[in-house]
């Protein structure tokens, strides 16, 4: 990845980690710098679908912003921003997971301020990536590339700004996104797990799935 690509896409992460971030009055503060950030760039898909969202934050009441997070966020499984959930679900090998997660940030020196997040929350993953190790961030990322992807069609369907924020961060990514969740599936290879632990029953509908469930809700 050139210099400029690497400072662009660092750029692009920082600001859809704070994009993809509960949005409060500290956020609302932010948004200037974040323009300024932006402006720097030069013209892409990435930065234009960040200063989108960046107006939309602008011009939102904050409780609309608010009641829109909640809703799609904490309400819903449907667009989860943790990254392995898509592709571990509630079984015993997500644990391990986000063990390795937790390694990779104690192994850079990162020091991570979780909020009472799991380590594969999207918008600590993308600080990880613009801030602290831009390589493997970019290779996290591109593992995950099928969640990202999953994430992007799910925001789609709801017709949720934030979709405009994950196609940002797919766009940083080699080659076209897939067109729908069976190319996805075929994308990571694999179907979903099937041991499930815990409280919660899995939900399969967030994994890459076959096409029988392409038309489901």
């Amino acid at each position: 990845m050139s210099a400029a690509r690497s400072r662009s896409n660092r750029v692009a992460y920082q600001a859809a980690s704070w994009c993809l971030g509960y949005p409060d009055e500290d956020l609302i503060e932010q948004l200037p710098i974040l323009r300024a950030a932006l402006a720097e760039q030069a013209d892409s898909e990435p930065t234009r679908l960040l200063r989108d969202f960046v107006d939309h934050l602008a011009l939102t009441p904050l409780d609309a912003l608010t009641r829109h997070y909640v809703e799609v966020f904490d309400l819903s499984r449907k667009h989860a921003l943790y990254l392995s959930y898509w592709t571990d679900g509630d079984t015993r090998r997500r644990g391990e997971v986000l063990g390795s997660f937790k390694r990779r940030y104690r192994d850079s020196g990162f020091l991570v301020q979780t909020g009472g997040e799991l380590p594969d929350f999207l918008p600590m993953v993308l600080e990880y990536a613009s801030l602290v190790d831009p390589d493997d961030g970019y290779e996290l990322l591109q593992a995950y590339r099928p969640s990202l992807e999953l994430l992007r069609i799910a925001l789609q369907e709801r017709e949720s700004p934030y979709a405009g924020v994950v196609t940002a961060v797919c766009t940083t990514l080699p080659g076209a996104s897939p067109a729908d969740r069976v190319a996805v599936m075929q994308l990571a290879g694999a179907g979903p797990p099937t041991e499930s632990v815990g409280l919660e029953p899995y939900d399969p509908r967030l994994l890459p799935i076959h096409e029988t469930t392409q038309g489901m809700p």
